[in-house]
């Protein structure tokens, strides 16, 4: 894939995409759950759109059956370990 035709998305708006914290996303990329690209000029943390879509998409489709909270945090946590 041609680098150029990647989207990044800064933290901010990572963070507002998902409904989370921007601490959130930097705890989850110090751990790895969650991983950040780094900007090439600035060194900032930047997220790649088709990533966030990945996560996105996951979470939209366990909401058709209602899941709980457990089931959400396993769905969340599978996602950002795979």
């Amino acid at each position: 894939m041609d680098i150029s035709t990647i989207k990044l998305i800064t933290i901010k708006n990572a963070a507002k995409i998902l409904g989370v914290t921007p601490l959130t996303l930097r705890n989850w990329d110090n751990s790895g759950k969650f991983c950040a690209s780094r900007h090439p000029i600035n060194n900032y943390r930047v997220y790649k759109l088709e990533d966030i879509e990945k996560l996105l998409m996951e979470i939209e489709s366990s909401k058709g059956k209602k899941p709980n909270k457990k089931e959400v945090r396993k769905l969340v946590v599978q996602h950002l370990t795979d």
